[in-house]
């Protein structure tokens, strides 16, 4: 995977004014375009998309000063097919326009070109298991929230609490199969990571393929697959936001799996009353790589 994601750095450079074909790269690396953007914004802090626009604007910024052409000639060579749009990527990077970098120089924001390295520091091994599970479904209360990286999603704090306290009791009696209990459901995550895009949020539990869903509940069918499995203990919401960080620096790096697209799922074990820490089970879809 490290092999991987570096090839797809130098593909960028060698293309910067298009769009990188990143199926094309995954399928001749033998991986999934879904696991390379998911491993490179995770291990970058950014999504690939973010980068490219940082590098081509780095690398643009350089023939503005320079006065390497018209600004219309530095935009269309660097895939932009106006001024105006130019602009506002350059103005977005740069904080200045491209005609106000011309005449004073600066200021300019570098993008240096990213280099992954697998590290090895004897970190916590993490608590694991991988299991095979038949298909499933997931029913419960959905709503579209933005994706937030660190700290507990205020969104999703609101959806949970305008649920009347009967209504978790009646969610917690249907469960009826692995995960068990409340589960806290993320599905249709973009494959970039970006932070602010939106996802569906479930709060549910997981039903037998064959058991019909209530009424007035909304439902994820779940594929057959294998699932790797994260136990995590300690401050929440901080312990789990750090082993899912980890999933991707230390766990998919040093193993021959890869994630597959599906929802991901929380399941709390054990918590404190107000939830300042609790033991959950983090559940990933994943497949051989």
């Amino acid at each position: 995977m490290i092999s991987a994601l570096n090839r797809l750095v130098d593909l960028v450079e060698e293309h910067l004014a298009e769009d990188p074909d990143v199926r094309g790269l995954a399928g001749a690396l033998g991986t999934t375009e879904y696991h390379l953007r998911r491993m490179f914004s995770s291990l970058a802090g950014m999504p690939l998309s973010e980068y490219v626009r940082r590098r081509r604007m780095t690398v643009a910024a350089a023939d503005v000063v320079r006065g390497e052409g018209d600004l219309l000639s530095i935009a269309v060579r660097h895939g932009y097919g106006s001024g105006e749009a130019f602009g506002r990527a350059f103005r977005a990077v740069h904080g200045a326009g491209p005609g106000d970098v011309r005449r004073d120089g600066g200021p300019l924001r570098t993008q240096p070109q990213l280099r992954f390295r697998l590290t090895v520091e004897g970190s916590s091994p993490m608590d694991t298991r991988l299991i095979d599970r038949p298909a499933f479904r997931l029913a419960g209360h959905a709503a579209r929230v933005p994706l937030i990286h660190q700290g507990a999603n205020p969104h999703i704090l609101r959806h949970i609490a305008a649920l009347p306290e009967e209504e978790h009791l009646r969610l917690k009696a249907l469960g009826d199969t692995e995960p068990g209990g409340l589960l806290q459901i993320s599905d249709g995550v973009d494959p970039d990571g970006r932070e602010g895009s939106e996802l569906t949020y479930l709060h549910g539990v997981a039903l037998a393929h064959d058991t019909a869903v209530p009424d007035g509940l909304d439902s994820i069918e779940v594929s057959a697959g294998r699932w790797a499995v994260f136990r995590t203990s300690g401050p929440h919401p901080q312990a789990l936001q750090t082993a899912w960080a980890a999933t991707a620096t230390e766990w998919f790096p040093s193993n021959p799996w890869r994630l597959r697209p599906g929802p991901s799922i929380v399941a709390t074990l054990e918590r404190a009353d107000d939830f300042s820490t609790a033991t959950c089970e983090l559940w990933l879809p994943v497949e051989p790589a």
